[in-house]
């Protein structure tokens, strides 16, 4: 966006990207999904300072596809970091990425801190390995907690993959984020904490949390549906969007979501100065 003391962040999610030739869940081209998007974004005006992709970034954690999602998001003109879904493998991810300097190349997880634009980013790695949910544990939490305190006076955005409240989506939330009440006391502590981006659920889903706002993004492809009484699980091709949050120093983050698609508009309201009718 390049306007003092104003950032635009882009955020993608869920792409799942499978290996060429295969669908996920049989149904979904997801590649085609994340082409569609990144062109969008790569069009859009004013221009994302940064694209955060929070997790499940690929469908099976296969280095092939990693490659793929390399390719697909070779065109964005912007930085864009990374974090790790319960979909992803750390190691695979890192291999490909290895050209992203941000990413750790020492310790257990893939977290980092971005402190190069007015918003400060902090990316944490919710992953458990073999299993849906994800974890704060008291490793993590303490170094979320160490990096907050670095930086009290700064507009601050986490980024995480398992968002750490209940959705009211059974099966989602059955796979939600272990030990988010002890998240919450570090955030709540912290008030330069803008707001808590997260992925997971593929729906775009907001709620005040800790002092602060948790919100959840759609996925770039298909859709969980949105059951609030039932405990079967099921997604939908309800259109494929992204969210940007824009942000401006006194006045703080407004989240817009952007569905991907060809629509038609966009169409005056009004004519020579007078209201359509």
């Amino acid at each position: 966006m390049n306007a003092p003391g104003a950032m635009l962040i882009a955020q993608i999610s869920d792409m799942h990207i499978k290996a060429p030739g295969r669908l996920a869940y049989r149904r979904v081209e997801t590649a085609g999904y994340l082409a569609r998007c990144v062109d969008r974004l790569g069009k859009h005006r004013p221009r994302p300072d940064a694209v955060l992709a929070t997790g499940d970034l690929v469908d099976g954690g296969r280095p092939e596809e990693y490659r793929r999602l390399r390719e697909l998001l070779e065109p964005l003109p912007m930085p864009v970091y990374l974090i790790p879904g319960n979909h992803d493998a750390r190691d695979a991810l890192a291999a490909e990425f290895a050209l992203h300097s941000y990413l750790p190349r020492r310790g257990t997880f893939l977290h980092y801190v971005i402190d190069r634009h007015p918003v400060r980013l902090i990316g944490l790695d919710t992953l458990v390995p073999g299993q849906g949910g994800g974890l704060m544990c008291d490793e993590r939490l303490g170094w979320l907690g160490a990096r907050l305190e670095e930086a009290r006076d700064r507009p601050t955005v986490i980024f995480m993959h398992h968002p750490p409240f209940a959705t009211g989506i059974r099966r989602m939330d059955a796979q939600g984020l272990d030990n988010a009440e002890a998240m919450a006391e570090v955030v709540r502590a912290h008030p330069q904490v803008e707001r808590v981006v997260c992925g997971h659920v593929h729906r775009s889903i907001h709620v005040r949390w800790a002092g602060t706002v948790a919100s959840i993004a759609p996925s770039t492809a298909h859709q969980v549906s949105l059951d609030l009484e039932g405990d079967t699980l099921t997604f939908g091709m309800e259109p494929p969007a992204y969210q940007l949050h824009l942000w401006h120093a006194g006045r703080g983050l407004v989240t817009h979501t952007v569905h991907v698609g060809d629509y038609e508009g966009p169409y005056p309201f009004y004519e020579g100065g007078k209201l359509i009718e």
